[in-house]
């Protein structure tokens, strides 16, 4: 097992909050309407033309213009034709830093030669999807168990939404419970059950649009870090049907933006087998980002099932999967194919573990091991951060930046960090218009740093991939300050 890990120190996460706290407080910086303006007129206005008038056509046969919730930009998004290594181009020849890195997955950087020329092979002797078993399934499941301790087995699926919903499904025929409780702010994908407390803490249903509230009947949140919290769930569960599973992303909600103690995730694990609740790790962003070994090796936890994201088919589509011990896992299988008497979870998915996602996810994690790539992004988000940091610093502005590992924020606004107390429900209108104000200026800088050639995940969040180097990132910063030069008191 590779024990090498992005993180080279640990966050101060008591300091970040501090400050997450303080910047929620204070008035809202954002780039000046002024240069907002500019960068409207000059930018997105002359060099991008190509992009506005595709997305004026789609508009006439794609909701909204785009297929994807991470291209909706502001102030309209643009059209990428090509993604190699740190970069990105769009369809009318302007290059960018990738930053965005598909939503996390693509720690070699984007379409690596070494994993594209293994899947044009593929391609061209078996075609993408046969329906039927192909050695790669085999090849990625063994890459993925020898690596992480925990996952005795594996079973690819769609997406990480999908693999959420199986894991749910399993837990509950594994430990005959009902409950589910995940904690606030998290996002475990957007099936009904788990469409609930997304993005802000205690938002409960208010969020989830589209879901009747009677599906979150057995589903609850605990807030982010607290384990006295999660305990009096856990007990008043036991009056109501127990807790299945406890579902968490380990470096903290939505990826990390409201930060974990580092010994956090063991208290849950603690928790988990004192109640007699399944451990699942959400791991479809810092699997393999953090390290080979998940982030359950680097925190040193053991979860009972781990969920699985885009890396495990290097980028390529039907991405996610579930993998646990085998205990559990054998829920996935027919009693009589496991030899045991018992029922089988309701999974399905026709294009699942296809050869092509399976090719790429199995040279992907090789080219993950081989380069050491986990670590190498690791530096590339410290000097990043180091940067922002000395930015912020240097024009005096309420911004926060921190990362784990390759895993990088700027928070400009906070709007993640909001939260709603339990005892004050009241207060979820109040809370709800104070971030929708707040993410309107979150687009605002996004926008002012795609014109200024970076492309981030909602203007707050960064990947850096183990295709950076320090020049590139110095060139970065250099981008970076041309915004920050133009922040001012908004509102």
């Amino acid at each position: 097992m590779d024990n090498r890990f992005a993180i080279s120190e640990y966050p101060n996460t008591a300091s970040i909050i501090k400050q997450l706290d303080e910047l929620i407080r204070k008035p809202i910086y954002s780039i000046r309407p002024e240069t907002l303006k500019i960068y409207i007129e000059e930018y997105y206005g002359k060099r991008c033309s190509g992009s506005r008038k595709m997305i004026e056509e789609a508009k006439t046969v794609i909701p909204g213009g785009v297929q994807h919730n991470l291209a909706f930009n502001y102030p309209f998004p643009l059209v990428f034709t090509k993604a190699e290594g740190a970069y990105l181009y769009d369809i009318d020849g302007n290059t960018y830093y990738d930053f965005l890195q598909a939503g996390g997955p693509t720690v070699l950087g984007s379409n690596p030669i070494e994993v594209r020329s293994k899947v044009i092979e593929l391609l061209n002797d078996c075609g993408p999807s046969t329906g039927l078993f192909h050695e790669f399934e085999y090849k990625l499941a063994k890459k993925i168990s020898e690596n992480i301790k925990t996952v005795d087995m594996f079973r690819m699926l769609g997406s990480g939404t999908e693999a959420c919903m199986a894991a749910i499904r399993v837990a509950r025929l594994a430990t005959k419970k009902k409950n589910i409780i995940k904690m606030g702010g998290a996002y475990h994908g957007w099936s009904d059950q788990l469409a609930y407390g997304i993005r802000i803490p205690g938002s409960k249903w208010t969020q989830s649009h589209g879901v009747p509230r009677y599906i979150f009947k057995h589903t609850q949140e605990f807030f982010p870090g607290d384990l006295h919290d999660l305990e009096k769930k856990l007990q008043l569960n036991r009056l109501r049907g127990g807790t299945a599973a406890v579902l968490i992303e380990p470096v903290g909600p939505e990826s990390g933006t409201r930060p974990l103690d580092k010994d956090f995730n063991k208290g849950v694990e603690e928790l988990c087998r004192k109640y007699g609740a399944l451990l699942v790790f959400d791991e479809v962003v810092t699997a393999f980002r953090i390290g080979m070994a998940g982030a359950q090796g680097y925190f040193g936890v053991s979860p009972d099932l781990t969920i699985f994201g885009k890396v495990v088919a290097g980028g390529y589509p039907a991405a996610g999967g579930l993998g646990g011990k085998k205990e559990y896992m054998k829920f996935l299988a027919a009693g009589l194919q496991s030899g045991e008497k018992h029922k089988k979870a309701l999974v399905g998915g026709t294009m699942a573990a296809n050869p092509l996602s399976c090719v790429a996810g199995y040279y992907t994690l090789c080219e993950i091991e081989r380069t050491n790539a986990a670590e190498r992004a690791g530096e590339m988000g410290d000097k990043l951060i180091k940067g922002l940091q000395l930015l912020i610093q240097k024009y005096d502005l309420p911004f926060v930046a921190f990362n784990q590992g390759s895993i990088c924020h700027l928070e400009t606004v906070g709007t993640l960090h909001h939260a709603i107390q339990w005892s004050k429900p009241w207060e979820i209108p109040k809370i709800l218009k104070a971030t929708s104000e707040r993410k309107k200026e979150m687009e605002h800088m996004g926008a002012a740093y795609m014109a200024e050639g970076i492309v981030t995940l909602a203007g707050s969040r960064l990947y850096t991939s183990a295709a950076y180097t320090d020049e590139m990132i110095a060139d970065v910063l250099t981008r970076f300050e041309n915004v920050f030069k133009h922040i001012g008191i908004i509102a």
